[in-house]
Formats: structure tokens, C-alpha cells, sequence
């Protein structure tokens, strides 16, 4: 028997084809193909936290025992927290295993088969992947030469079977912010509206006030950036009530495992710490946006967030990509046509930006 004639024949044939999300290497399968310490790999890929989560996390999780009993799955004690920390009700909080669930989850709730979501684009590739995962189809708005959206080009894409609009705000690869002005057009337009702010606490700046007055907002938020727990994977979400509910009843029961609520709660122990470590990662990415914008063929472009992405004007980013990854820096690389010439940097500490100059600058030689 063929293959094809075996079990695939009872996949979904839409998925046959589908092509994932391509996700950044870890150091320790660069550290063993270069043979050196994974500790030794400048990882600056992925935009994580290079100063990681406040050391207060480590303590808790060495010091908690509950370990063999199911988290609450009613999410109490860290809805209440964030309702603190957001100066929004609990009941409006939806808590997931990173943002990245919070996204599959509207998709599903929102977005039958053949249905459509907006997504601006260059923009954070997991809209299109939830979308694609469902059934749905994308429509893609280009963003202008300097990577803000087109709200007129938005409004003329609405049809009958637009669902959801997806904003990340500032942008991810691009780090862009898009105006308030720009988000109450998006949301007069009526349709649901999700504003990923993901790097919110770089900003300063979020759509949450607009919530009280525009029942189809959804604010997405998360602690991989900010607080350094990306490998616990914690994310949330501020809905309309009734779509907090459905969620919450379309979720899985325990969707965020207990090690990650412990680190949480340890985080909001120490925010002094972690505030302090958001200001450091600001004044660095100002100073190496100055360093990138020094060397004459990288073209760095403004960024609100914890990474910035550069146009390649000689040579093939792609090519430069590798080079740097043979020498133990890792930098991100997009496939895409707007975008398949620029390098994506995310903001290291200063030592490790160190090293990614000095290669920049050798490299160019």
C-alpha cells in the first residue's frame, strides 16, 4: 500500500502543505555544531530577555511543593494580579500559554473555515499561522515604506466574511508603533480587533483606555519580553466580558502549568527589578540603533520595542545570517518578500551587542 493510500488519507487535506512557523535555533544545537559552550552563543534571535526573569523566580519555584496538584483552573489569584497591574476587572482577563494560545483561541472562537482575518504586514507571522491552521484565509495589507498601515487600504478589504483584524502595536519584525488615531479607525470599522502588545512595557503606551468605550477590542499582552519568562510561556488577554467568558470556556482546563504561575507571582514581587531591566534594555537599544546606523551599509530602522530590524543595502542578508551564526551569533532572518533583505536584531546587553558590532563591522571590511 502507498503511503498516500495509508493513514494520511485521513488528514485533513488542507494541512498537507502546511508549512509552520519557523521557529529561532536554541544555543545548545548551535553550541554543539560549533562545538562551544551554549553559553558561549550571543542569542539575539528571538527578542527574548537577556537579563532573564527576576531572580526572586528561581527561589520560588526551588521553594513551591505543589508540583503533583493541578494549577486553578479558574486562574484566580494571577487575574487578580493582573487586574492590579492592568487597572482592569478580573472577569475581563483571559490568562494563556503565552499570547501565542490567546491568538488560537480568538481564530477558533471568531473564524469559521473560508473566513477571513486583516493582517498588516510585515507583522508577527502567528496570525497567519492560527489562521491557516483553521481554515481561514489571510488578507494581507501591505504597510508604507516606513512600515505603517494603510487604514483606508483596511477599510476597502472588509467583506462579508471579514472576522478579526490583527495589529501588533509596536510592530513585530519592524518595531513601528501605529497612532491612536490609526486604532479608533480600526476599531470604527466595527469588526473585532486584536492589539498585540506584547511589548507594551517598552512603550508605555496601550489601547486598554479605549476598552471601555469600544466593545470590540482585545488587548493582548505577555510575560516573555518584559519579565524574562519566555520559556514558561505566560501570556494574557483584556476582552469584553462575554468573550472573556467564552474563552475561558473554550480553553483548556489547566492551560497554564504551575511552574509558570509560581514565576509570575514571584515577578510581581520584584518589579522594581524588572522595570530597571526594561530601562537598561531601552538606553541600550538607543545606542545600538546609533552603532548600526553608523555602519554605511545597514539601513536601521526606529523601534518602540526590544529589537531592530535593519535593511542589508550590500550583500544577502540571508548569507550574512549564516555567517554570523558560524561564529556563534544568532540574528533573525525573514524568508518574505518585503522583508528578505533585512536582519533583525534583538537587544542584548551591552556586552553582547559588543561582540555583534565588532562582527558587523569586520564583516564589512
Amino acid at each position: 500500500m502507498k503511503e498516500s493510500e495509508g493513514i494520511e488519507r485521513f488528514t485533513r487535506p488542507e494541512l498537507r502543505g502546511f508549512r509552520g512557523y519557523s521557529a529561532c535555533k536554541s544555543p545548545e544545537v548551535i553550541g554543539k555544531r560549533l562545538n562551544i559552550p551554549p553559553s558561549k552563543v550571543v542569542k539575539l534571535d528571538a527578542n527574548e530577555n537577556n537579563y532573564g526573569p527576576s531572580p526572586r523566580v528561581a527561589l520560588a519555584l526551588e521553594k513551591y511543593n505543589g508540583y503533583h496538584i493541578y494549577p486553578d483552573a479558574a486562574q484566580t489569584e494571577l487575574r487578580e494580579l493582573l487586574s492590579g497591574y492592568t487597572g482592569m476587572p478580573a472577569e475581563q482577563i483571559v490568562v494563556g500559554a503565552g499570547s501565542d494560545q490567546l491568538i488560537d483561541l480568538i481564530v477558533k472562537l471568531f473564524v469559521a473555515p473560508d473566513d477571513e482575518i486583516i493582517n498588516m504586514v510585515p507583522s508577527f507571522a502567528m496570525y497567519r499561522f492560527y489562521a491557516d491552521l483553521n481554515g481561514a484565509k489571510t488578507v494581507e495589507i501591505p504597510r508604507d515604506k516606513n512600515f505603517h498601515i494603510d487604514t483606508t487600504a483596511v477599510k476597502k478589504a472588509v467583506t462579508a466574511r471579514t472576522k478579526l483584524v490583527f495589529l501588533a502595536n509596536p510592530n513585530n519584525p519592524t518595531g513601528t508603533m501605529t497612532t491612536r488615531k490609526d486604532v479608533l479607525e480600526l476599531l470604527e470599522t466595527g469588526l473585532p480587533v486584536v492589539v498585540d502588545e506584547a511589548y507594551y512595557e517598552f512603550t508605555g503606551e496601550s489601547a486598554i483606555p479605549l476598552i471601555a468605550e469600544h466593545s470590540n477590542l482585545m488587548v493582548l499582552r505577555t510575560f516573555s519580553k518584559w519579565s524574562g519568562l519566555a520559556g514558561l510561556r505566560v501570556g494574557y488577554g483584556i476582552f469584553p466580558i462575554r468573550i472573556a467568558n467564552y474563552l475561558h470556556s473554550i480553553r483548556d482546563p489547566y492551560n497554564v502549568n504551575v511552574g509558570a504561575l509560581v514565576a509570575v507571582l514571584a515577578s510581581f514581587q520584584d518589579m522594581d527589578y524588572l522595570m530597571g531591566n526594561i530601562k537598561k534594555i531601552i538606553a541600550e537599544r538607543e545606542r545600538l540603533f546609533k552603532e548600526l546606523g553608523g555602519i554605511e551599509w545597514l539601513k536601521p530602522y526606529p523601534s518602540k520595542s526590544n529589537f531592530i530590524l535593519c535593511d542589508v543595502l550590500k550583500g544577502k542578508a540571508k548569507d550574512l545570517q549564516q555567517t554570523f551564526e558560524d561564529r556563534g551569533i544568532l540574528v533573525r532572518y525573514y524568508a518574505e518578500l518585503r522583508l528578505s533583505n533585512c536582519l533583525r536584531f534583538s537587544v542584548g546587553k551591552p556586552e553582547e551587542d559588543d561582540i555583534l558590532i565588532a562582527a558587523l563591522k569586520e564583516i564589512g571590511r
